[in-house]
């Protein structure tokens, strides 16, 4: 089985687990306040012990894919937390040193004070990380957090696109790509 093939069968697995586990439907409000017919848990799914790993290597290749030069990866404690601790495993199991850290929502006003957890970001190439994004705030926010820290942010990554605005968002406001590993399209959601 080539690498390509190894790559296919584990996004097409990965698409079904989200379907499997995280879709969930029904009448709900979203974190930005906007309601919604459906709703995707993807902690089902990042924290699942069959899909997690699907997620680090569908996430590496998709960074990888769009050429991206990136030390470490990360975001917005809680959601993005799993999806970075994946990318990072997946990147060893590939020979790679890519750090994963956690960005807090504010700055802490004890111990070391930071807001940015983990191995340092400061002047290294970081991709911020979520697992699904409605109107990107979330992950503006640590692309905001990463910045104060020192770290270059190179793009914004997240499993599932909700095709809600998130992306022209983050790519206007932050002034990087926004990738994205599965549409509400390729999930079948309207």
């Amino acid at each position: 089985m080539t690498a390509a093939l190894d790559l296919a069968a584990a996004r097409d697995r990965l698409k079904d687990l989200i379907k499997e586990l995280a879709v969930v439907h029904g009448r709900v409000t979203l974190s930005s306040g906007a309601d919604a017919d459906y709703y995707v848990d993807l902690r089902r799914v990042t924290l699942h012990h069959e899909a997690a790993p699907l997620v680090g290597q569908v996430m590496l290749a998709l960074l990888d894919e769009a050429g991206l030069d990136f030390e470490a990866a990360g975001g917005l404690t809680m959601g993005a937390d799993p999806v970075g601790t994946a990318l990072m495993h997946a990147a060893v199991q590939n020979g790679r040193d890519i750090d994963a850290f956690v960005v807090r929502k504010a700055q802490k006003s004890y111990g070391m004070g930071r807001q940015v957890e983990g191995p340092s970001v400061s002047g290294r190439n970081v991709v911020v990380l979520e697992d699904t994004s409605t109107t990107g705030g979330s992950a503006l926010t640590a692309v905001e957090g990463v910045r104060a820290a020192g770290g270059n942010v190179v793009a914004v990554a997240v499993i599932v696109d909700r095709n809600t605005g998130a992306k022209e968002r983050v790519e206007a406001e932050a002034g990087v790509p926004y990738l994205f590993a599965y549409s509400k399209d390729e999930l079948g959601l309207d």
